[in-house]
């Protein structure tokens, strides 16, 4: 039978080196797994297994975007992040296996309307409304292993406006991307497709209409976006 309608093609990430991408199936987020952000969001580190929410491929913007300033919210966040690019099928899989499952690694952005989620949290509601909304996951193009090798450590680091507000390294991550691929795994089959924001350092904060973000990872091509007029694309 026919359909009523035709949906778009699925959202694809850039691949660096070429013309070919990476469809994009789901995207999983994981929270506080660097312990200095964990402390700056009143979290203990060392009392928490790792946990992860889920944001829609939709929310997927290129490198070079503008982003409109999301509505219903005046606190917009940025949290920069390594993203893992999964390209093979994977349940249960060990830590040990685990990165046999990865395509790639890419410089990412988990924009927050922190009033939203920490509203949500408090009243012991999902994050969905502070995370998963259109243009929330600017990413970079994926890096290939085949290309460089996995990342276990490297500055990563955000500016906004050419001020350094994030700069850590990935060696810090509470956990690295096998045990964090491993995790999800139990839960959910990962499948060719899907992308793990792996967690934010501390300095997130807050953007205005007008402000550019760069983040930069060692290793990887590097994320700029600029942030847009408030609703000018929502309406």
């Amino acid at each position: 039978m026919p359909p009523v309608f035709t949906l778009p093609d699925r959202p694809a990430a850039a691949i660096a080196g070429g013309d070919a991408t990476f469809p994009v199936g789901r995207i999983f987020c994981i929270g506080r797994n660097y312990a200095a952000h964990a402390r700056e969001m009143g979290k203990d580190p060392d009392r928490e297994a790792p946990f992860f929410f889920t944001k829609w491929a939709e929310a997927l913007v290129p490198n070079g975007a503008t982003i409109p300033y999301p509505p219903e919210t005046e606190n917009f966040q940025f949290e920069a992040e390594m993203v893992i690019a999964i390209g093979k099928p994977g349940a249960a899989v060990s830590a040990g296996d685990a990165l046999d499952l990865v395509f790639g690694y890419a410089v990412g952005l988990d924009m927050t309307r922190r009033d939203l989620q920490l509203e949500a949290r408090d009243k012991g509601r999902p994050w969905d409304t502070g995370k998963n909304f259109a243009f929330s996951a600017p990413m970079a193009p994926i890096r290939r292993v085949a290309d460089g090798g996995h990342i276990a450590a490297g500055a990563i680091r955000l500016s906004v406006n050419g001020a350094i507000r994030q700069d850590a390294d990935i060696a810090d991550l509470i956990w690295d991307c096998a045990e964090t691929i491993a995790h999800i795994s139990r839960f959910e089959r990962l499948l060719p497709g899907d992308l793990i924001f792996t967690g934010t350092p501390a300095g997130v904060g807050a953007v205005v209409p007008g402000d550019v973000i760069d983040v930069t990872i060692a290793g990887l091509p590097p994320l700029r976006v600029s942030i847009g007029g408030k609703e000018a694309d929502f309406a």
